[in-house]
């Protein structure tokens, strides 16, 4: 199926989001509770399926639905249509701090790979799936477990990091990231993981004991915080309230 043509633009800087004009019958696909506002006339409903196979039986919609369960999103996918006459717009948030990321899927042969909760939004006709990572050091400790979401179409997808996104091109390289700190990257691109450094340096480090390795040629999209960072830094037992604490107890300890 073709993917519907969506005009866009992105609001925003540290929490972003991203607002889709749509013609008259034009359909754009959201993860359920993203949409922030839209006009009148745009009407929504939530169903199995991603819609790029109007042809797809009941089956076939819940294997759909079913491989979403997997990656821990929503059951069903919210489909908005604009039912009236003019252009209307709808506009969808990312669920934490960061940036939105928009691809034109044509322009990356039609698919790229990116980390199970990136999806937001994408033009109708677009089909999310689940890829498995076939490498097992890879699924375990490379932060992105096995279970990855593949984006496949030729038109608009939208994607959410957290903190910055950093954009790479690699001619033939490799790339050593952080694990978890992965959006996305093309398909041409080969990503498992290797030990970080010897063993003094996987303890004291404090860089974790492993690091993911992104092999090839293609693009590849990195983000500066992600969420189980942000969680870790602002959980009563994250590394933060050690400062504080310590930060405290000099101060009390100068001021007498």
């Amino acid at each position: 199926m073709q993917s519907h043509e969506i005009d866009y633009k992105i609001l925003g800087h540290d929490v972003q989001l991203v607002e889709i004009e749509l013609d008259s019958m034009e359909t754009v696909i959201a993860e359920a509770g993203a949409m922030l506002y839209m006009d009148d006339g745009i009407e929504y409903t939530a169903r199995m399926g991603d819609g790029s196979n109007p042809q797809a039986g009941f089956f076939d919609k819940l294997i759909s639905a079913g491989s979403r369960l997997i990656t821990g999103e929503s059951l069903f996918l919210t489909h908005f249509t604009n039912q009236a006459m003019g252009k209307k717009a709808v506009a969808f948030s990312a669920p934490y701090p960061g940036t939105i990321v928009p691809l034109d899927l044509a322009k990356f042969g039609g698919r790229i790979i990116v980390q199970k909760d990136a999806f937001l939004c994408a033009a109708l006709g677009t089909k999310i799936s689940i890829t498995f990572n076939r490498k097992l050091g890879a699924g375990f400790f490379g932060g992105e477990g096995f279970i990855l979401q593949q984006l496949q179409g030729d038109g608009m997808a939208f994607i959410h990091a957290g903190g910055t996104v950093i954009e790479k091109q690699l001619n033939n390289e490799v790339l050593k990231v952080d694990t978890g700190c992965i959006v996305g990257f093309e398909t041409s691109i080969d990503y498992s993981i290797q030990q970080a450094g010897n063993l003094r340096s996987m303890i004291f480090g404090g860089e974790g004991i492993f690091l993911a390795t992104l092999r090839g040629t293609g693009k590849v999209w990195l983000q500066s915080m992600p969420i189980r960072k942000l969680i870790a830094q602002l959980s009563t037992s994250g590394p933060n309230t050690r400062k504080e604490a310590r930060g405290g107890l000099l101060n009390n300890l100068l001021e007498g």
